[in-house]
């Protein structure tokens, strides 16, 4: 069953732009950070661009990031290219990327070195695997819904690639392995009304 916003609310929300541990391929999850990329910064000015595009005044926006750096760089040059003073934003712990537990800081491959039938497991079944220290993505999906149950007015939230995929299928109510196959696009921006969910474009 899909999640639906109370009537009359709008949630804009984006994934942190490109950072060094996107590149490398290596999972930062809930406690790791790598700066924002050149590219990633120019990926936060194009989604300041396609908010003013869509939103009639930004300033009217409750404005909400996940507390890690790369979410926080991400909305502070957001929030700079709308014209708005860059640190005047809420943080929330329920935001937070995926805990990968033993997997942070490591690369795909490096992963799947560890411990190769986990992460064929894993990749096989995101939804219910958690691995050791870590969530699954329905231990996820959970902290989303906790949070979603708290957004009365139109917001416009920077959270993570898991968490955005997460929400996503949340509202479109899919199964769990059509969530795990969802992209994760940077530099973009989700419109929700209801339950439905539509990528913005300039």
């Amino acid at each position: 069953m899909a999640t639906n916003l109370p009537k009359g609310v709008t949630l804009y929300f984006s994934r942190h732009g490109e950072t060094e541990a996107n590149i490398e391929k290596r999972y930062q999850g809930h406690t790791l950070d790598t700066p924002l990329t050149h590219r990633g910064r120019k990926q936060a000015k194009a989604i300041a661009k396609i908010l003013k595009h869509h939103v009639g005044d930004v300033a009217t926006l409750k404005y909400v990031a996940s507390p890690l750096e790369r979410a926080r760089t991400t909305m502070e040059i957001i929030r700079s290219h709308l014209d708005l003073p860059p640190k005047a934003y809420a943080t929330d712990e329920r935001l937070r990327e995926i805990n990968l537990g033993a997997w942070e800081g490591l690369t795909h491959k490096q992963a799947r070195a560890l411990d190769p039938v986990e992460f064929k497991k894993r990749e096989a079944d995101k939804w219910n695997v958690r691995l050791p220290g870590g969530e699954s993505y329905a231990d996820v999906a959970k902290r989303a819904e906790r949070w979603l149950i708290n957004v009365k007015r139109d917001t416009f939230a920077v959270t993570h690639g898991g968490f955005t995929r997460i929400l996503r299928g949340l509202f479109e109510g899919l199964v769990a392995k059509e969530i795990s196959d969802l992209d994760e696009p940077q530099g973009a921006v989700f419109r929700v009304r209801g339950s439905v969910v539509e990528k913005l474009d300039v």
